[in-house]
């Protein structure tokens, strides 16, 4: 191996270098800057869908920092307004009360737990070799299990499981959504989110109006009366009464319709977006390099402001804020 190391010539190792340039999103036209609105106690350490956890231990909510503390190593994976559902370094599940009393139960599971959820006494788990079960909060008895497909890579963007009244919808790590009846502890339908082999995690999902839309990072599906898929490389999602609006790896702002009519496309060349939100009437995408551009909800037009954030930053989106680092910019 050192003999064929060595015999690499300068020329080639000049071409490598040059192929790992990368290109970065370079806006013609800055409005201004977007300020800083507050700080919090930390900076952001871990991050996920409904919470983040600071690197002082701190819970961050989308409402805000909670003066909560969380122990050491441990790894967030849900948050609520009852529970806090993490796992611990020995891989069992951990939940501590939202409102900061001692009273925390732990389930002895020994092994990696992917995501999970609550409501009232009914636990859902998501296992990292892609496993579903039902817990009893109370008893901590398995009241359901069902196997899938072991997953060969995964998305790190998890979605947690979705209750819909007595309904269990497990948004699996190949693609699927697994619907569960939690009170006849019966599966009732499994639904394709998306096919592709590597990558294909659920990591989105919500219903508005009876109306559900869910997206892995190469898809999107739009379940009302009928189904509806379309073939995004996405970024980040999101979804109001209005339609869907989407970032893709390409750098472009997509508006499709609740059923993903298409409606328009915005492309910002070499753009590497991390965080979108919809706020009144613009559409928010904050980019990587420290850009954020608000634009109208068609899409037609465009501002772009200078933020004070660094690429390597974690970013969470709170109601109405941007976190990032140990600060927030305000949108709404």
């Amino acid at each position: 191996m050192k003999l064929a190391l060595s015999s690499l010539s300068i020329a080639t190792i000049l071409l490598f270098t040059g192929c790992s340039h990368k290109e970065v999103y370079k806006p013609d036209n800055v409005k201004g800057e977007w300020r800083t609105a507050g700080r919090i106690s930390s900076s952001i350490a871990q991050t996920g869908q409904s919470a983040a956890l600071l690197e002082n231990g701190h819970l961050l909510t989308a409402n805000g920092e909670k003066n909560i503390k969380l122990p050491k190593n441990y790894r967030l994976i849900n948050a609520d307004n009852t529970w806090i559902i993490t796992e611990s370094p020995e891989g069992n599940m951990v939940l501590f009360p939202e409102d900061g009393t001692d009273a925390k139960v732990t389930f002895d599971f020994k092994r990696d737990i992917a995501a999970a959820s609550i409501q009232e006494d009914v636990v859902a788990v998501l296992f990292a070799n892609n496993e579903m079960a039902l817990y009893s909060l109370e008893s901590k008895k398995l009241l359901f299990k069902e196997s899938a497909n072991i997953p060969i890579a995964v998305d790190a963007r998890i979605a947690n499981p979705y209750f819909l009244k007595e309904l269990v919808l497990f948004l699996t790590l190949d693609g699927k959504i697994v619907i569960v009846n939690s009170e006849t502890k019966q599966l009732l339908r499994s639904v394709v989110v998306n096919s592709d082999e590597y990558f294909n995690n659920v990591t989105y999902m919500n219903v508005i109006d009876n109306n559900l839309v869910a997206s892995t990072g190469n898809g999107v599906l739009a379940l009302s009366q009928k189904e509806a898929r379309e073939k995004y490389e996405i970024r980040n999602i999101a979804y109001t009464t209005e339609g869907i609006w989407l970032t893709t790896k390409q750098g472009e702002v997509i508006a499709l319709s609740p059923t993903l009519q298409f409606k328009a496309k915005k492309k910002f060349p070499f753009a590497h977006f991390v965080g979108l939100s919809v706020q009144n009437d613009r559409v928010y995408a904050l980019e990587q390099e420290g850009y954020m551009i608000a634009l109208t909800k068609n899409l037609l037009a465009y501002d772009v402001y200078d933020i004070d954030m660094d690429a390597k930053n974690k970013i969470f989106l709170g109601d109405g804020r941007f976190y990032f680092d140990d600060r927030y910019i305000n949108i709404k």
